[in-house]
Formats: C-alpha cells, sequence, structure tokens
C-alpha cells in the first residue's frame, strides 16, 4: 500500500536494507547501512525484521507526508524529526496521522539518518537485496514526487508507537572517537614507527569522503618500502594506507579489492561510531584490540537490538 509521499529531498537519500551478501567475488559490495546499528534499530522500534529497508539520509534532509496513519522511528545521529507541531527524539517510534508532514532535518553531531516505517518499505529486490548502489546502478535515490510503498505492519499501531530504544546504553556517538581495530594483513609493511603513528595519533575526517570511503587526514604513517601490492580482498572496516600516508577506511560501498596494504580493519561494533563523524571536525583516535573481543562486543550491541527496546514509555501526543 502507498503510506508515505515524498514532499522534498536534499543530500544523498535513498533506500539500504542490510546488505547484498554473496556476491563479493563479482565485484559487487556488499552496500547497506553506513550506521548498522542506528539502521536495525530503526527496524526494532517499528516491528520490522532488523533487515528490513529503510530510507538511509546522509548530509541532507528529508520531508515526506503520510497518506495513510503509520508508525515511524528515526535513529542515527545529527538530526531532528518533527511532525505538525511537535519534535520527536531521534531512537524513539511515534505515531504520525494522515496527512500530517513528517519532516528528518540536518543538525550538528552525525551524518546519517534512518527512517523506518511499520510494515517496512517495499521496494525492487536487486541481487537479493533492496540496498542502493549508486555507483553500481544498483536501484535508485529517494526523489521528489515518490510514492512510497509499505508491507503490512507486524502488529497494532497502538503496540508500536511510543517506544523508546535506549541508545546511551549501547553507543556513545561523539566527535572524538576512540574506534578499536583489529591488525591488518599487512601490519607488517609498516615501520615500527608508521604503526605507533596510527594507534597514537589522532585523525579527522576529510571533506572528500562517501559511502564508499572515508579518507582520514593526520600524522602520516610509514611504510617499509614502496605502497603497492597485487590487489586483494577487502570488507568494510578496511583501513588501506596509500603512499602518502593518510589512511582510507573503506566503508559501506567499498571496493572488493584494493591494491595498497592494509594496516588494520575497524571492528564491526565501532563502525557506526567512525561513520557519523562529521569531516573537519572529528577527532578519530584507534585502539588495538583482538578478535575474540570484538565478537564478544558485537555479540553485546546485537544482543541489546533484540531487548532493548522499551515498549510506550511516553504517551499520546496527539491525544487532545
Amino acid at each position: 500500500m502507498t503510506m508515505l509521499e515524498v514532499l522534498d529531498v536534499s543530500g544523498l537519500v535513498t533506500f539500504q536494507d542490510a546488505g547484498r551478501r554473496g556476491w563479493q567475488k563479482f565485484g559487487v559490495p556488499v552496500s547497506g547501512p553506513m550506521d548498522w546499528f542506528a539502521h536495525h534499530a530503526a527496524n526494532a522500534l517499528t516491528g520490522n525484521p532488523l533487515d528490513a529497508a529503510v530510507i538511509e539520509i546522509g548530509l541532507g534532509e528529508a520531508i515526506l507526508r503520510a497518506r495513510r496513519d503509520c508508525v515511524v522511528a528515526v535513529t542515527g545521529a545529527g538530526y531532528e524529526v518533527s511532525t505538525y507541531v511537535w519534535t520527536f527524539p531521534l531512537w524513539t517510534s511515534f505515531y504520525v496521522r494522515a496527512g500530517l508532514n513528517i519532516h528528518v532535518k540536518k543538525i550538528n553531531g552525525g551524518n546519517w539518518a534512518y527512517l523506518a516505517v511499520a510494515g517496512g518499505f517495499e521496494v525492487e529486490s536487486i541481487l537479493g537485496s533492496r540496498s542502493t548502489y549508486l555507483r553500481g546502478g544498483l536501484g535508485d535515490s529517494v526523489h521528489i514526487g515518490d510514492l512510497l510503498q509499505v508491507g503490512q505492519p507486524a502488529c497494532e499501531f497502538d503496540k508500536l508507537a511510543a517506544c523508546v530504544f535506549p541508545i546511551e546504553k549501547y553507543m556513545t556517538y561523539s566527535q572524538s572517537p576512540i574506534v578499536e581495530v583489529i591488525p591488518g594483513p599487512q601490519k607488517e609493511r609498516f615501520t615500527d614507527e608508521g604503526v605507533q603513528t596510527f594507534l597514537n595519533s589522532e585523525y579527522t575526517l576529510s571533506k572528500s569522503f562517501d559511502r564508499m570511503g572515508y579518507r582520514l587526514e593526520g600524522k602520516p604513517i610509514t611504510h617499509i618500502s614502496n605502497a603497492g601490492l597485487i590487489s586483494e580482498g577487502m570488507t568494510m572496516g578496511s583501513v588501506q594506507v596509500p603512499a602518502n600516508g593518510q589512511p582510507i577506511v573503506m566503508m559501506a560501498d567499498g571496493p572488493t579489492t584494493g591494491g595498497y596494504p592494509k594496516i588494520a580493519n575497524v571492528v564491526h561494533a565501532d563502525l557506526p561510531l567512525l561513520a557519523q563523524c562529521e569531516a573537519g571536525v572529528s577527532r578519530i583516535r584507534f585502539r588495538e584490540t583482538t578478535v575474540e573481543a570484538a565478537q564478544v562486543k558485537y555479540r553485546e550491541l546485537f544482543k541489546g537490538l533484540q531487548t532493548g527496546v522499551m515498549s510506550n514509555v511516553w504517551s499520546g501526543a496527539y491525544e487532545n
């Protein structure tokens, strides 16, 4: 059924589900959300499967009109959301009457917001995923005038609206995060001084960043010899270091192979912290951890997504 009409968009606004897996061997990136935790939480708040498609709003804004009554949640960092005369906090679900507008507005403190609607967005699945990958022509961005189709909600609206996800218990978004990393497969191709530079220096996000990669700026990391190698596989979070010594972190639309040595890989649990760092503002530091500790950290976050939603904790903004 048609649930929402797009009145205005700016920035990069696309549909993203949990990602397009199983196609990397053919050169197709996983894509999916830049902030996987916020994506999953938006779905949890609206009663959807955690991997359902939502609208990802990056570095811009969106205004949508409800064509029918619906329940919506917006998560992420650096945004505020309002409808009619009410402003709602992020990481909550709220009831929207037919005819009212939903305005997701960019403010400071992050890059990406996720708008989920109870029932999930029904968009075309390509190679097993509803994620948009613009460089590869898979899917399309959200445009003014689009009429968005939504599936059947999991339960009655009164059980889905007025819920809160206690984000402060699980994730602390910051412009000065400490991001944990696992040593990369080419760590030995860097000098000891270069490795210490990476782990003990402060980096900021370059303004030339996108869904493919985050270029960082800071003290150069030194290689033992040249910075080239035969291209090999990469994952989201791979930290490549080209000849200029400035690290590049592969993100959601990152290529599946690369020809620069990888000094480290950002752990999955901390990718949301990096994703929400602002260009020119952030002060990012890296800390080495182990595979085992990274797995424990991820499992705790995922358990929080399954159990953390607090139901009906604030009431009736629409009751007169």
